[in-house]
């Protein structure tokens, strides 16, 4: 049995050194392959998406001749033209059309696709179509869908104890309802496929995508073939986000029809206008919630009805919003409380997947709802959040599951210390005295994140590991690298194993074709399981080989050690690579595969009963802000970090993680804000109107530092997950603009301040605080 947390050579070289990520080289110099950049084969073709003019409506007509007139078209297709199934649903609902057919459900749903010699013909020829549509008032908010009665889903609601009665009888009551705005994904690279037939009708794929297994089942649904005539590749991708979980799924698809339809190679990529518009985002949500607490801000019971905006499909709404249920709590004890949500069908494109995936949200929540105890108490808001974290007798979830690892008192204690708050929380207050028009708020908020798919079924990894005859590995796993780092982290894991040098290890593609059956990257779990696969199978090769040297030199299998690029057995000394040539002459297998599934997991969503998740990854952080009350801009001054991977594998990618994680959920949180007008058109829709964090909004002082603790679940060297709890540890700085607009507020009066904290949205609170001013 392989122990996850120690190597067998009792020496670690590679693991928990912060080496740099395996591309960073070649994402410098420009050389990095993405789908774009490989070399076309001869005779490929481009194509382009005819999408829908209106949000809601039947189709009266779709007139395509001018498009297949055009100059350069070779092939025009519409939902008439699909062989197999009109159906990419990634939890098969039946409600995803690859091609609307009938009706349309949301503004730009893809109608037809254009086949052309070049990109630039078939995008001009998409726009001659003569589209009809009986154009119907289109339902866009969830205030609307929830007027409409326009449920997406049965309710999935928590309840622990009575929350009405506690509520009824709590000394203090505070209810509001909080707006949580979406996101674009706003990946560097967008959504791109290339697809070129295969012999015997087969298929290969070229995808970015986050889940080459979802992509290679939904191309061969809409051809009409078995799985195994697709083969899905992807080497990397230029982010991702969650937006390529689900959602790779369609552009893969169309551009395997246009290959089969022509029979030539075909790639598809989206114009970035397009690809914002027809590709979902982060849930949206209104937010009614509702506190009971003591004088000293001690929460007593908690009332939350989440309702979410799903879009016009489910897509991965379900798990997304359950996510959210499930971290409405954050790292708070709440005796009784009850957690309700509802997902909301609009006529608008269906949102999906986002790092964090619903999590984000419910934090935001009570971390607001944690901000208004605190101003209307006149209380430091850190004392409160202190008062209320979970500890020793209070420490189960509201779900059931004992928060057995929690060190979210100690994390929030080291980044008290490291960022000096005490002295500059009196330094706030003391300059907020002394200013009229510029106003500073300081906040600290943990983070407590669950880390496994809630989604029992995906926790499971493949890896396939070859050693050749020089002594140099070939790794394979099911999972995806977008830059984050995935790909190195295993590479280092079986160096370690072989105890040979990290070069010799050559990362390969994800293919289905190498790992099948692969779940996606994502819920921050791709090292975790990934790396584990891979272990289990470099574990077993190096076994054969520790026998096949017992037995050839003399000793035991136990005592032969991998290190340094050798093998020693006893007295011997043996080179890896030569080693492994001797044991391929004497007929020992250097290949095998590894599988791996998340132990100790278990839940039924039916009975809400179970362990969700395998373990907790925690964190916080110390933001500093200044507002001007005039123009409603902020600046963030400066940002302290103490976050929690375990043991790290690879502390520069972790650091890395953290930063690019804390810098978009800023984003999420005070700058991005997605606009639907109210016949459902993104008005957001290019980087022109949507605004993402630069470099100018980062803080001159940004400081990162790792906890120094062990995972206590038998994760891969006892390290954690670190792709998506970062995010939240941006909820800080919603927190410090609370902050800064409460120090202008009576204490009997609310803050309303919504997310995103855009200008608008602070100089509407100030107003409101104040009685005058901009509304």
């Amino acid at each position: 049995m392989l122990d996850p947390h120690a190597n067998p050579s009792g020496e670690l070289r590679a693991v928990r050194q912060p080496l740099s990520h395996d591309s960073a080289g070649k994402h410098v110099r420009g050389t990095a392959l993405y789908v774009d950049d490989v070399p076309q084969p001869a005779g490929t073709l481009h194509v382009a998406v005819g999408g829908s003019p209106v949000a809601c409506g039947r189709i009266v007509r779709l007139d395509l001749e001018p498009v297949r007139t055009a100059p350069g078209v070779v092939c025009v297709a519409t939902a008439a033209d699909i062989p197999g199934h009109n159906e990419i649903s990634p939890v098969g609902a039946g409600d995803d059309p690859l091609l609307a057919e009938g009706r349309v459900a949301f503004h730009g749903q893809p109608l037809f696709i254009a086949v052309a010699a070049t990109r630039d013909q078939a995008r001009r020829a998409v726009r001659l179509a003569r589209v009809e549509i009986a154009a119907e008032p289109p339902v866009v908010t969830v205030e609307a869908a929830r007027a409409a009665g326009m449920r997406l889903d049965p309710d999935f609601d928590i309840l622990r104890g009575d929350a009405a009665s506690a509520l009824a009888a709590a000394p203090h009551r505070l209810a509001a309802t909080l707006a949580i705005g979406g996101q674009e994904h706003f990946y560097l690279e967008g959504q791109v496929a290339f697809a070129a037939p295969q012999e015997d009708g087969d298929i290969y794929v070229l995808s970015s995508t986050q889940h080459p297994s979802e992509v290679q089942k939904a191309v061969a649904d809409v051809l009409g073939l078995p799985i195994n005539a697709v083969v899905c590749e992807v080497r990397r991708m230029g982010g991702a986000f969650g937006g390529k979980e689900s959602q790779a799924a369609q552009w893969a698809a169309l551009a395997a029809l246009a290959a089969r339809l022509t029979g030539r190679p075909c790639k598809l990529r989206l114009d970035r206008d397009d690809d914002m518009v027809m590709t979902g985002k982060r849930h949206d949500f209104l937010v009614d919630w509702e506190l009971g607490f003591a004088d000293d801000g001690t929460i007593l019971a908690a009332s939350f009805d989440f309702h979410a905006r799903c879009g016009h499909s489910r897509d991965l709404s379900n798990a997304v919003v359950d996510r959210t249920v499930f971290h409405a709590d954050n790292a708070y004890f709440v005796p009784d409380i009850a957690i309700r949500s509802k997902r909301w069908r609009t006529n608008t494109v269906s949102n999906t997947a986002f790092r964090g995936f619903g999590g984000p949200q419910g934090m935001l929540a009570i971390e607001h709802a944690i901000d208004q105890v605190a101003h209307r108490l006149g209380i430091d808001p850190l004392d409160v959040r202190k008062r209320n974290l979970y500890g020793p007798g209070r420490d189960v979830t509201p779900y059931g599951m004992t928060v057995f690892d929690n060190i979210a008192p100690d994390v929030v204690e080291a980044v008290e210390t490291l960022s000096d708050y005490r002295a500059r929380r009196a330094a706030v207050d003391d300059f907020n005295a002394a200013n009229s028009f510029l106003r500073k708020g300081i906040a600290i908020t943990p983070v407590k994140f669950g880390i496994s798919f809630t989604t029992t079924f995906l926790n499971q990894a493949g890896a396939l590991v070859h050693v050749y005859t020089d002594g140099s590995v070939h790794l394979n796993h099911g999972g995806t690298e977008m830059g984050q780092g995935l790909f190195v982290k295993v590479a280092q894991v079986v160096a370690d194993e072989f105890g040979i040098d990290l070069d010799r290890v050559k990362i390969t593609a994800t293919s289905t074709a190498k790992v099948p059956n692969t779940a996606p990257t994502a819920a921050s779990s791709g090292t975790d399981l990934n790396a584990m696969a891979a272990r289990i199978a470099a574990a077993q090769i190096r076994e054969r080989l520790a026998e096949f040297a017992a037995a050839t030199y003399g000793g035991q299998s136990s005592n032969v050690r991998f290190r340094d690029n050798r093998v020693i057995v006893g007295n011997h000394s043996v080179g890896f690579g030569d080693l492994a040539r001797q044991a391929f002459l004497a007929r020992i297998s250097l290949s095998a595969t590894g599988y791996y599934r998340t132990p100790r997991i278990g839940w039924n969503r039916a009975t809400a009963e179970g362990r969700p998740f395998f373990y907790f990854a925690y964190g916080a952080a110390c933001s500093e802000v200044t507002v001007d009350t005039v123009t409603g801009e902020f600046r963030l001054d400066r940002v302290d970090i103490v976050h929690d991977v375990g043991r790290s594998i690879n502390p520069a990618i972790d650091i890395g993680q953290i930063e690019g994680g804390f810098v978009q959920g800023m984003g999420w949180l005070t700058m991005e804000e997605l606009v639907f007008d109210r016949e459902g058109r993104l008005r957001t829709h290019a980087p022109s109107t949507y605004k993402i964090p630069t470099a100018s909004d980062i803080p001159a002082t940004f400081n990162v530092h790792l906890f120094d603790g062990a995972n206590r679940e038998a994760a891969i060297y006892a390290s954690k997950a670190v792709g998506e709890p970062p995010l939240m540890l941006a909820t800080s700085v919603h927190s410090a603009i609370f902050d800064a607009i409460a120090s202008l507020a009576p204490h009997d009066v609310m803050v309303p301040l919504q997310a995103p904290a855009t200008p608008e949205a602070i100089l509407r609170a100030i107003a409101a605080v104040t009685g005058d001013g901009w509304t």
